[in-house]
């Protein structure tokens, strides 16, 4: 008996496609597992605190701040009656009267009249102080203010008059000025002034009398003190 072969037409083309199409799906499994997640949105590394991103996608430090100090100021000490002292030098106390021998005399001494005095206080202590400003000076008990000061007779402005053991200093008073309202003075009280001008450094002493009576008027003054005798009477000799 004779067999018929029969051919079936494409059986062969179909049998090369699946062959083709199994060969790509095992060369595609065979890609490493890293690149499946290229370019897909996966998740990446958060960037470091201490970075940050710049244009072009490079990342920088971020420079740190660094603390600031804030000066501090020291608050000079107040209140002190002591003159200021240059560096390495110990400060100078003020005078007090009990430091002090008080004197007055007439300017010049053969004078007819008791206009020109020259006030003087000598260190009888022993130690140097500091004298500030000018003296307050009443003349009379009646007096209705303290003599009023030559403001342009300060030798040394904004620095004390600093006197050691058995020197003196000096402040030169115009009793009279020009016969105004002038009245009587029996006495002379002097008080020192602390470092705030205005302020007083102890109570009033009495100043013994160079003549009796002193004829007082509205035009009296005084000056700074000075050690300088003759700058003080400079200022008042001419009047």
């Amino acid at each position: 008996m004779n067999k018929r072969i029969i051919h079936v037409r494409g059986v062969k083309p179909y049998a090369v496609g699946a062959a083709v199409v199994a060969a790509l799906l095992a060369s595609t499994a065979c890609q490493p597992a890293a690149d499946d997640g290229a370019g897909q949105g996966g998740a990446s590394a958060p960037p470091s605190a201490t970075s940050a991103a710049t244009p072009g996608g490079t990342a920088t430090a971020t420079p740190t701040a660094a603390p600031t100090e804030t000066p501090t100021e020291t608050a000079a000490p107040s209140g002190s009656g002591s003159a200021s002292a240059a560096p390495g030098e110990a400060a100078v106390a003020a005078c007090t009267v009990d430091d002090l021998a008080v004197s007055a005399v007439k300017e010049p001494a053969d004078a007819k009249e008791n206009r020109h005095l020259l006030l003087t206080v000598q260190n009888s202590g022993d130690a140097t102080c500091a004298l500030y400003h000018y003296p307050h000076v009443r003349l009379g008990a009646d007096a209705r203010t303290t003599v009023p000061v030559i403001k342009d007779s300060d030798p040394d402005p904004g620095k004390p008059v600093v006197i050691e053991p058995g020197k003196e200093a000096y402040a030169a008073l115009l009793v009279s000025g020009g016969a105004r309202d002038e009245y009587e003075a029996r006495s002379i009280t002097l008080t020192l002034q602390g470092r705030t001008p205005g302020t007083h450094a102890g109570k009033p002493v009495d100043v013994p009398m160079p003549a009796t009576p002193l004829y007082a008027d509205d035009g009296q003054l005084v000056t700074y003190w000075t050690t300088a005798s003759g700058l003080a009477l400079d200022f008042i000799m001419s009047r």
